[in-house]
């Protein structure tokens, strides 16, 4: 091939590096309204009364909405397909309040300071209620967290809110009570993830105007710009072919900008003025009153017999969602769908619990989407098995594994199509050089060096659910334009998408014209999320590209008076086999536009999968622990990847690095908390660590490369998979070390510390 495989430079580097206006902000009107959000201090209140009087007559002021003000109408802010799996349990302003940092009113101002001054003049009279904060404590809790009879959802995910139990989950194959007793051994732990923060560089923020039509433009920092144009249709009471949407580029998303965080807020203004309006969170807000990753609680019960086969996997968990049930129920049960194929030795599997409301920030889409959790408990159970059975860790794995070819209990006679996750194996423990240095070496001045591990899948894209669709024209000068609805968040997917344009047309990438997520002008596409840009959106590029290929040949043949099967096509020129005639694909693009019984040339395509094909990775981490401080110190991470072919991979690399930080963010320094009464007290950058580049050691990639066949050029997802082995391959690392495990997130040095106290 001669452009997929490619590590090729990003098309937008040089723009974004350098400054250019591309995001949000920029494109904002100078005259737009600046808005601000009024959100409440109370984690449970009944809004009493309001008084917006003396903030409506500052001058400068345009707008003050209160709950009386905007539809009455549930939507979830959560960015899925129709019909959702979120509960419809929201409203744009309500006159109840689930959380510190719930929207209470929307100021809309002149500038800055005025809205600001106005957000102080407004009185709120609020019935404070004991809210619920320990999410072990939330079912059958006296307070109920969504009492209201207009809440919805779209099909049964379990729901029982009088309990505040947003959804309930089970997948079981096999009997696992009974299997369990046939075990000679059983191995068993509770584990608990945190929240974590998105921290993305660019905060949520959204511009809005009304066009020349009188229709609702939004110009939004925004993974899902189709699902926010119906979102809003529906919250709005608006028809949805009166919204645009349209995503500039993006500094970051992580799932975070998966679910609609402030673009009601700012469309509302303009529906009620008519006036641009801009929204912009400041990191506070970000922080407090967007989502988080679910924190969660899951047992694990492994089961195994003396020969090393693992026969029994049974997790249970509970999760916390917070006030609000965004993606409540999917990464609940993605816990299960990305943890139980893993090992398919097993005669029984099971998966099951429930998710629950309580008066904290909401939790949503968090890049690994409920894998991450999950693979924490699951990895964390299996090093302990492997101690108990005496067995390396990674020989346990390598004779458990699912393979190429094989199926599992829970895939229901699907197969997995693509795996060299024990070629990832063994290629990690040469890296990390596991035979040396398994499972630990004392150093001098009381400290450790020791190694841990753990193995990941994921998924690509939503199988049976999400389609994209895809457009490749032909331009009147010979190049192309591709039109995309995925969004491109610094990831680089419109870059590799033009990689697989071209690589079908034979041409070169500056050929291509990307343009992309603009619901006026764009094809369907659901976003960028489920790691599904570069599988589902990939395909239906390549057979875009294709459908456009066949098209330049016929009508190249048609121009030469020939067969189509007699001329060939080599990206520039269209010629007859034997090459007595040819016509260049340039002057054929000026001729298909020129005259009667021409057309311009365009290749569509949807696509969307039966199957969603996982990619894997397998984590090494080794750390040097303090045992007078228990201060950790990650030395060397090495992850080993099977995303299918690596389209590009520079950029490729680069997400595998970036998740694994986050990861490693997760393991050792991350963590939402809470004070007794609701409020976030890990607010900035000040109180919420993530990890610099002093704190991450040396980060080592390397690829095994598998052949997908139902991908694009054999090509898997890479987006989400790398963000899940960190925080188990170093808890493990650290139990080598120092023989202490630690079941919760994130391990500091003060855990570290207090955990040697007690051997």
């Amino acid at each position: 091939m001669n452009i997929v495989g490619k590590g090729i430079a990003k098309i937008d580097a040089i723009n974004i590096a350098t400054g250019k206006p591309v995001y949000t902000e920029d494109l904002a009107m100078h005259n737009a309204l600046v808005v601000k959000i009024l959100h409440s201090p109370h984690a449970f209140a009944k809004i009493k009364s309001i008084d917006t009087t003396k903030a409506e007559k500052l001058a400068g002021v345009e707008c003050v909405l209160t709950y009386k003000d905007v539809p009455n109408v549930r939507f979830t802010l959560a960015g899925q397909s129709y019909p959702e799996p979120s509960p419809y349990d929201r409203l744009i302003l309500e006159d109840m309040v689930r959380y510190v940092g719930d929207e209470v009113a929307i100021i809309a101002a002149v500038d800055e300071a005025t809205a600001l001054k106005a957000m102080k003049l407004i009185k709120v009279d609020y019935e404070v209620l004991e809210p619920v904060l320990d999410f072990e404590q939330a079912e059958g809790h006296s307070s109920v967290i969504h009492p209201e009879e207009d809440l919805h959802c779209n099909f049964d995910i379990g729901m029982n809110k009088d309990l505040n139990i947003v959804s309930s989950y089970k997948l079981e194959a096999g009997d696992v009570e009974e299997e369990l007793t046939k075990c000679d051994v059983v191995v068993e732990d509770t584990y608990y993830t945190q929240a974590q923060a998105h921290a993305m560089m660019e905060t949520y923020r959204a511009f809005s105007y009304m066009d020349h039509a009188g229709r609702l433009v939004l110009i939004s920092s925004t993974q899902i710009p189709f699902h926010v144009r119906r979102k809003l249709a529906r919250a709005l009471k608006l028809p949805a072919s009166k919204i645009r949407v349209i995503k500039p580029r993006i500094g970051g998303g992580f799932g975070g900008k998966q679910t609609v965080a402030v673009e009601p807020f700012v469309a509302a203004v303009t529906v009620k003025t008519g006036k641009p309006a801009l929204l912009i969170y400041d990191r506070k807000e970000t922080f407090t009153s967007t989502t988080s990753r679910h924190a969660m609680r899951l047992k694990v019960r492994l089961g195994a017999d003396n020969d090393g086969f693992i026969r029994v996997v049974d997790i249970q968990g509970l999760s916390d969602t917070g006030a609000y049930g965004e993606h409540a129920s999917t990464v609940f049960s993605v816990v299960g769908d990305k943890t139980l194929p893993l090992y398919n030795k097993t005669k029984a599997a099971r998966f099951m619990g429930n998710v629950v409301y309580t008066n904290k920030m909401p939790a949503g889409a968090f890049r690994g989407y409920g894998a991450t959790q999950g693979t924490f408990a699951l990895e964390c159970t299996v090093n302990k098995l492997a101690e108990k059975l005496n067995i390396d860790p990674t020989e346990l794995r390598l004779k458990n594994l699912i393979k190429e070819g094989e199926t599992c209990l829970t895939y229901k006679g699907k197969i997995i199509g693509s795996s060299t996750l024990d070629r990832c194996i063994e290629k990690g423990k040469q890296l990390i050089g596991w035979d040396e240095k398994y499972p630990k070496t004392e150093l001098p001045d009381n400290k450790v060096r020791a190694v841990g591990m753990a193995v990941t899948m994921q998924g690509s894209g939503i199988a049976g659910i999400d389609t994209a669709s895809a457009e490749v024209r032909l331009n009147d000068d010979g190049n192309y334009t591709l039109l995309v609805g995925s969004t491109d968040m610094g990831t680089g997917s419109d870059t590799i998408l033009a990689q697989m344009a071209a690589e079908v047309l034979e041409t070169t990438m500056d050929t291509i014209i990307v343009y992309s997520a603009d619901t006026d002008v764009s094809p369907y596409d659901p976003g960028s999320y489920a790691s599904s840009t570069t599988y589902v959106t990939g395909m239906a590029v390549v057979k875009a590209a294709e459908d456009l290929k066949q098209q330049i040949i016929e009508q190249g043949a048609r121009f030469l008076e020939v067969q189509p099967d007699e001329v060939e096509f080599n990206g520039t020129v269209i010629e007859t086999i034997e090459g007595s005639r040819s016509i260049t694909l340039e002057k054929l693009a000026e001729l298909l536009v020129l005259g009667m019984g021409n057309k311009q040339l365009v290749g569509n395509a949807t696509y969307g999968s039966p199957v969603s094909p996982p990619p894997f990775i397998a984590g090494f981490a080794e750390v040097e622990v303090d045992k007078e401080t228990g201060k950790v110190e990650l030395i060397d991470y090495v992850a080993v990847v099977d995303c299918g072919t690596v389209i590009n991979p520079n950029l490729a690399r680069i997400q595998v690095e970036g998740g694994i930080v986050q990861g490693i963010g997760m393991a050792l320094y991350e963590d939402v908390r809470y004070d007794e009464r609701g409020r976030m007290t890990t607010d900035s950058f000040m109180q919420y660590k993530i990890p610099s580049r002093k704190d991450v050691g040396t980060i080592r990639v390397a690829f095994e490369e598998s052949y997908e066949p139902t991908g694009p050029f054999g090509a898997k997802s890479v987006g989400e998979v790398v963000v899940n082995t960190p925080p188990p391959a170093i808890v493990n690392a650290i139990y080598n070390a120092i023989g202490v495990r630690f079941n919760s997130l994130p391990v500091t040095p003060e855990k570290v510390f207090m955990g040697m106290q007690k051997l």
